[in-house]
């Protein structure tokens, strides 16, 4: 049944009736539901909660048209089963306690099975496909990539430059292969957890990828993100990799072998699916700033999207990055509605 939903089939390339429509954050704090929701628990109470993921997974659904759900969770949690003592603070975000600082610190680190240590994850998306499959909405997994997720726990949080990261790959490079082998083995086997769960695709995010050169990319991180998707792919169901701040490494990016390419506002849509290849869907790419702004410019740009996807199969569109906290409900509706109204196809789709 959901092999012919619109968003599997545009993963797959293949005709779709409209355009699909998703957005990442789709679930998050500019809903007054999930602010709700937020004000009775902890961020980590809830991602710890299956009842409570499931709810806001649901969220979303329930207001707007939208062709995928994505289970609500964090690229983070995996680091915790790993030894990292990492909490959500409230208005600075993720914290870590213990930062990889020395070699050691990353021998320490362990790589248990996710169905042990996050099993709670799982647990949500069971509910939540067993509400979303009679409605024929895929429900997307995800996880954070190996460099986002390294990044992360080198610096301790957010960082501008990486300093404490791209040290570590310059002057140990044998312990960053070993921390990367880690990751990687984590964040695959979390992926594969998920799509045994039901997880109808499977989206690795790169978010923070874009601060590297083609170089330091090629040699530093492809391959072990190569890792991840390979080991995606085996469940069987399409695989998104998405990165911001990457139009220079779109060709490397292309060869890491995802079904679909999720792309920023940053490249046009039409330039980046040359890149990549026709035989790859793309997913995006719309700037999230915008929907703060005036309709009147969130229409002409998703024109400009439109225009350049040219009905071709497999585009998927979403933002270039997440819904932003103080986005008005209403303007997501509305680009959510206006997006399958204006990509509308008359044609007879075969199944």
């Amino acid at each position: 049944m959901l092999s012919d939903s619109r968003f599997i089939r545009a993963c797959r390339r293949e005709p779709t009736d409209a355009t699909p429509v998703w957005f990442m954050r789709q679930a998050g704090r500019y809903m007054p539901e999930y602010r709700a929701v937020r004000e009775k628990y902890s961020m980590l109470d809830a991602l710890r909660t299956p009842e409570i993921a499931h709810q806001i997974t649901m969220q979303p659904i329930n207001a707007f048209h939208l062709d995928a759900a994505i289970i609500f969770a964090d690229i983070l949690t995996p680091l915790i089963g790993m030894g990292i003592r990492l909490d959500f603070v409230k208005g600075e975000g993720p914290q870590i306690e213990n930062p990889l600082r020395t070699t050691r610190d990353i021998d320490l680190l362990g790589t248990p099975p996710a169905d042990e240590t996050m099993p709670y994850t799982m647990d949500a998306i069971r509910l939540a496909v067993a509400e979303l499959t009679p409605r024929n909405i895929p429900l997307i997994g995800f996880a954070g990539a190996p460099f986002t997720l390294a990044s992360y726990a080198v610096e301790g949080g957010g960082s501008k430059n990486y300093e404490a990261t791209k040290a570590l790959m310059y002057t140990e490079p044998a312990a960053w292969r070993r921390l990367m082998e880690k990751l990687a083995t984590v964040v695959g086997d979390y992926l594969v957890k998920q799509a045994e769960a039901g997880a109808a695709a499977l989206q690795v995010f790169d978010s923070w990828v874009g601060a590297l050169s083609p170089r330091d990319y090629a040699k530093f991180v492809a391959p072990y993100t190569k890792t991840v998707i390979e080991a995606a792919q085996k469940t069987g169901v399409p695989v998104i990799y998405f990165s911001t701040g990457t139009a220079g490494l779109l060709d490397q990016i292309a060869a890491l072998g995802s079904d679909v390419v999720g792309i920023d506002w940053r490249v046009a849509l039409n330039k980046a699916w040359a890149q990549i290849g026709d035989n790859r869907a793309i997913q995006g790419n719309l700037d999230p700033v915008l929907l703060l702004g005036s309709w009147r410019e969130v229409r002409q740009q998703a024109d400009q999207i439109i225009a350049q996807a040219a009905g071709r199969p497999g585009h998927i569109f979403n933002l270039g990055h997440g819904i932003l906290p103080g986005t008005p409900v209403e303007m997501v509706q509305r680009l959510a509605d206006y997006v399958h109204e204006k990509t509308a196809r008359t044609e007879t789709v075969s199944a």
